[in-house]
């Protein structure tokens, strides 16, 4: 992974974007390949969201985030659109963790989503823990997730980080 990320474009969401606004409940059985879900990918909350995102893009929300139920396609639906990180006031637990489990970049940050506007550039150095506006010439500290979650999303999600490595994170060794 990336250690430093720069945004391409921002798309700004409000409070309660719920799973079933990122990726809408037809869509749920139907497949589980992120190419397939990208289209549909925020259709609840816009219709036209596909079109205007694209790779390298950020998505900056208020409140609750990924509420709703645990569906692992609003993640991957997003992933798959080209979407590289979210920030977000705050975040629905689930989603946040099947985030992680994708290898999605997810920071939880009132600061940066209150300092921040359509047209900013926002650089995210995981690494060193901060989150720049390039505009505003502005850190902000971001707390590093724990060494295994990081583990995790560096590997590009717990599948990639499975197969790289034989284990999971918390395992001490690997299935026999």
């Amino acid at each position: 992974m990336v250690e430093r990320l720069r945004s391409r474009k921002l798309h700004f969401f409000g409070d309660n974007i719920s799973t079933d606004l990122i990726i809408p409940g037809k869509y749920k059985f139907r497949t589980t390949k992120a190419e397939d879900l990208a289209p549909h990918a925020m259709e609840g909350a816009d219709p036209q969201f596909s079109a205007k995102a694209g790779d390298g893009d950020f998505i900056i929300a208020e409140e609750n985030f990924g509420c709703g139920s645990s569906r692992e396609q609003a993640p991957l639906a997003l992933k798959g659109l080209g979407i590289k990180a979210i920030i977000a006031k705050s975040f629905a637990r689930i989603f946040f963790r099947n985030a992680i489990n994708l290898g999605l970049i997810v920071i939880e940050s009132r600061e940066i989503v209150e300092n921040t506007k359509k047209g900013d550039v926002l650089v995210i150095d995981v690494k060193e823990g901060y989150v720049e506006n390039v505009q505003e010439k502005r850190r902000f500290i971001i707390e590093p997730l724990p060494r295994f979650l990081s583990e995790i999303i560096e590997a590009g999600g717990v599948t990639a980080y499975y197969k790289t490595r034989g284990k999971l994170p918390w395992q001490t060794s690997s299935p026999e």
